[in-house]
């Protein structure tokens, strides 16, 4: 028993265990794993940075693609070309740009893809200005051929207005032609004994009537048609001889009313016609040259005169 109590030592007094080789150990491979999380973070910011700058690159270039785009719609729509497809593509465009700034899983996965189409989107911008170049030559010659189509209607219109003024001016001339007019007026005197007496100058007392005849001229381009002959005489104080009882009335001629002495109704046949009034003052005609007109249609036909002594 005493052997046995013997053997058995307090710890204190048990020789201490070398734990130097342990801990350096342990020390070591904190320190190893401090240094390979610290490589490792600081290559996760080294692709990080990498992929954020590709990122900026594909949407600068995607950005400067659809600007470029735009400028080519504009201008293919000015010049009167198709830009459906091209708008699609910049909607498509437009939409690549959003996600790409939104979307981290699309971004790793696409910023190959839509460097490819950016690619694809120089060649077609390309192709495009071929486009472009061809609708300018063919607006030029649209443009030529619209200042020679201009220059044509221009033409036909002068032709036309200058057809047109002939036709008026030859209107004109045919209705100046047309009117009828009368030669070799004479105006007689009828005394109350039914004597008449010619010359132009005549007393009172040898006026019971007035007989005014001339001949209506042949016109061959007159229109067959009836005709109403207005007759004015007018006496020395240019008061027109009137007397509704007797047939006389108004007219118009140049935009004025003016009165007649007595009218009658003829056919004409464009042949020549001998006319004669017969005019009954009932009082006497006042001393002085009286004028004496005929109208029709509102124009002179002819006129001449007479004195009362």
């Amino acid at each position: 028993m005493e052997d046995q109590n013997s053997s058995e030592q307090p710890d204190y007094l048990k020789p201490k265990k070398n734990r130097t080789p342990v801990f350096i150990v342990i020390t070591f491979l904190l320190l190893a794993a401090i240094v390979f999380f610290y490589y490792q973070n600081q290559q996760l910011e080294e692709e990080r940075a990498q992929q954020q700058q590709e990122i900026s690159n594909t949407y600068l270039k995607l950005d400067s693609v659809s600007n470029e785009l735009e400028i080519r719609i504009q201008t293919i729509k000015e010049l009167g070309g198709n830009i459906d497809t091209l708008e699609a593509l910049k909607t498509q465009l437009e939409a690549d740009k959003k996600q790409l700034l939104v979307d981290a899983q699309y971004q790793r996965g696409q910023i190959t893809k839509l460097n490819n189409r950016v690619d694809g989107y120089k060649e077609l911008l390309l192709l495009k200005d071929e486009e472009i170049e061809q609708l300018k030559v063919l607006n030029e010659q649209l443009s030529e051929e619209n200042t020679t189509l201009k220059v044509e209607k221009n033409q036909l219109n002068q032709t036309v207005q200058q057809l047109e003024q002939n036709k008026q001016e030859l209107a004109s001339k045919v209705a100046v032609a047309s009117r009828l007019e009368i030669e070799d007026m004479r105006i007689n005197a009828i005394n109350d004994n039914g004597k008449e007496r010619d010359g132009g100058e005549y007393r009172n007392r040898h006026i019971e009537q007035l007989k005014i005849q001339f001949t209506v001229v042949e016109n061959e381009i007159a229109p067959i048609e009836g005709k109403e002959l207005l007759l004015r005489v007018i006496a020395p104080d240019g008061n027109v001889l009137f007397d509704v009882t007797r047939g006389s009335g108004s007219f118009t001629f140049e935009n004025r009313e003016m009165f007649y002495t007595a009218k009658q109704e003829i056919l004409y046949d464009r042949n020549s016609q001998l006319v004669t009034f017969l005019y009954n003052k009932g009082s006497e005609y006042a001393v002085g040259q009286h004028k004496v007109e005929v109208y029709t249609d509102d124009y002179l036909m002819g006129k001449g005169s007479f004195m009362v002594k």
